[in-house]
């Protein structure tokens, strides 16, 4: 299992905007340089990209929730 971590302290989302579909579902493949998600530094916005490649596996952290630098936002299986 890999995981998908947090570069930075922030907001994160999981789709580009409130009434868009999210970037990942589980079951999705991803191959490096996926965007996975987005956070929000003081209305910046920072895409979060898959460094492996894998399956979807899910979220860990909620979409508009806060997050810490080194936090699990997602969990990819090989």
């Amino acid at each position: 299992m890999a995981q998908i971590f947090s570069p930075l302290p922030g907001t994160f989302y999981t789709k580009p905007s409130p009434e868009a579909l999210p970037y990942k579902n589980s079951g999705d493949p991803v191959v490096v340089g996926d965007i996975v998600g987005l956070i929000e530094v003081m209305k910046t916005f920072i895409e979060i990209k898959s460094e492996v490649p894998g399956t979807f596996s899910g979220y860990v952290a909620a979409d508009g929730s806060p997050v810490t630098a080194g936090q699990v936002l997602a969990e990819l299986a090989a």
